[in-house]
């Protein structure tokens, strides 16, 4: 999807007109309009300001060009709800609301143990078909692998 039909489709979703949305993110008019026809985009400070305003991530707004997954426990960051928000409110999408809560990392070196039992339970939450034995191999074998795990000075074992 196009940046401009995403910003459409949001504004259209929350029915607003493009003054009504030009006036809650301080801009004007125009600036929607622009966007709307292709002939601009928002620049990075306006996409972070949308989305905090709207509650959608700035990779959902951009029509999701890249797979998300969070970088502590893997898991598939597909909707919104699963993406965390730093302490500002502003979604990170590095990370999940499980692993990243407030600004704050929930695991480390000490209970990587605890992070597989809590990623079992997220997964099987998310979707029941899958094999608890299998998602507890497949975590042990990949979480190191992941940004987070990898700039630890040493390998999780």
């Amino acid at each position: 999807m196009e940046i401009n039909k995403g910003l459409k489709d949001l504004r259209i979703t929350h029915n607003l007109t493009q003054h009504e949305m030009a006036e809650k993110l301080m801009i004007t008019r125009q600036a929607i309009s622009r966007w709307e026809n292709g002939e601009t985009e928002p620049n990075i400070e306006t996409l972070k300001l949308i989305s905090k305003t709207f509650n959608i991530s700035i990779n959902t707004l951009l029509g999701s060009p890249r797979a998300l997954i969070c970088q502590v426990c893997g898991i598939p960051l597909e909707e919104d709800k699963y993406i965390s928000k730093d302490e500002n409110g502003h979604f990170n999408e590095d990370f999940c609301k499980w692993c990243f809560l407030e600004g704050v990392h929930q695991y480390n070196e000490d209970n990587f143990d605890e992070l597989v039992d809590e990623c079992v339970k997220n997964m099987l939450q998310i979707n029941p078909a899958y094999q608890e034995n299998q998602v507890r191999m497949m975590l042990k074998e990949n979480l190191p692998k992941l940004k987070y795990w990898q700039r630890k000075s040493s390998p999780i074992e």
